[in-house]
């Protein structure tokens, strides 16, 4: 599995499977098994998952130690107060039956109260109860504004991200400011998947439709985090290392943005 080094030299595995909307114990623990079985080792949740326990069971019972996962979860907008925030995130660490994270985000850049928000976190780091810190949803006016009351700057910026959305301005800016992104919905909910141009190079190079919208991703230098329970196509996801897009394939691909949010839309956020 590729990384992608981080500011502090840390490496975060270029895919990681996706946690949102599963629930279920039974349907969590068959997409776990198959993420790891494939090749995963990078697992994404938040407290608004509300699936942190079943990750924290997971693993434990995986076989696997610790230092082998790379683990996110991320601070639920409901938590932004300090007192709040530093209480949930001991339960998180519970749920997760771990004394750390390897990723700790802010999970939208809710107005007033993410400046506080972010020096707990910076306190959470110190004491390397994060090993990394970053946030989720902030726009280039959010990532600006933390310049003027942050001791570090975010080690990741999480965000939508895929073919039909690719916020190149944002993308320039993190890569100035050594700030990885992570894409998530990177096949944008299925929302267009039946894009001809997509298509056709899908079976230029006999790889899948979903295949291409990944390597993209890839390409551009991103954590991707793809979501599936299906373990068929979890274990396709990752099959993305095998080739590469030729110009004419990124050039076509750069046409196709179509400024689509699939999710909530921090654009208008003061």
């Amino acid at each position: 599995m590729p990384t992608i080094k981080l500011k502090d030299g840390t490496s975060i595995p270029q895919i990681g499977l996706g946690l949102w909307q599963i629930r279920d114990s039974d349907i969590f623990q068959q997409a776990f098994s198959a993420a790891l079985n494939a090749g995963y080792r990078h697992f994404d949740s938040a407290q608004e998952y509300h699936n942190e326990q079943l990750l924290g069971k997971a693993w434990r019972t995986s076989g696997l130690k610790r230092q082998e996962l790379f683990l996110t979860t991320k601070i639920s907008v409901r938590h932004f107060r300090p007192s709040s925030l530093k209480k949930s995130f001991e339960e998180s660490l519970q749920k997760l039956q771990t004394d750390y994270v390897d990723l700790l985000l802010l999970h939208f850049p809710v107005p007033v109260l993410r400046k506080q928000a972010w020096r707990v976190l910076e306190e959470l780091h110190a004491a390397k109860r994060a090993r990394n810190i970053g946030v989720s949803n902030y726009t280039i006016r959010h990532l600006e504004e933390m310049q003027g009351y942050s001791q570090q700057e975010p080690a990741i910026n999480q965000v939508e991200l895929h073919v039909f959305l690719q916020q190149p301005e944002l993308l320039t800016y993190c890569r100035k400011r050594h700030i990885a992104i992570e894409a998530y919905s990177p096949l944008a909910h299925a929302r267009v998947m039946d894009d001809p141009v997509v298509q056709k190079i899908a079976d230029k190079h006999h790889k899948t439709y979903a295949q291409i919208l990944l390597r993209w991703l890839v390409e551009q230098q991103t954590v991707i985090l793809p979501k599936s329970v299906t373990p068929s196509r979890i274990k396709e996801n990752i099959e993305v290392f095998s080739f590469v897009l030729d110009e004419a394939d990124r050039a076509a691909l750069a046409r196709q943005d179509k400024d689509l949010r699939t999710c909530w839309s921090p654009v208008h956020v003061p």
